[in-house]
């Protein structure tokens, strides 16, 4: 009995320490994923499987489109200062 007690602390020690999942497009994907999978070749799990992959991979893709949209409304275009434009000033090495 101490041991069936034990484990069932341990295990709800484990699952309290957990904390939320970021699992966007996850769910959506496996879902799809999964219905799908079940009416075409009737493996439900493994198109859950295949959908949530895709969707993880499909969700950080346009996350990375939109922090790279985000930093480039931020930095400043070359030649826009007070200075005159000038990308590489030819230099003379006359004596």
């Amino acid at each position: 009995m101490r041991i069936v007690a034990t484990l069932s602390a341990l295990a709800l020690l484990t699952m309290a320490s957990t904390g939320a999942a970021e699992a966007k497009g996850c769910i959506k994907g496996a879902i799809i994923g999964g219905l799908a999978g079940h009416y075409l070749a009737e493996r439900g799990v493994v198109g859950a499987v295949a959908g949530c992959i895709g969707g993880r991979y499909l969700a950080n893709r346009r996350a990375k489109q939109q922090r790279e949209i985000e930093y480039g409304s931020r930095v400043q275009q070359r030649g826009a200062g007070y200075a005159p434009n000038q990308a590489y000033p030819r230099r003379s090495y006359n004596y």
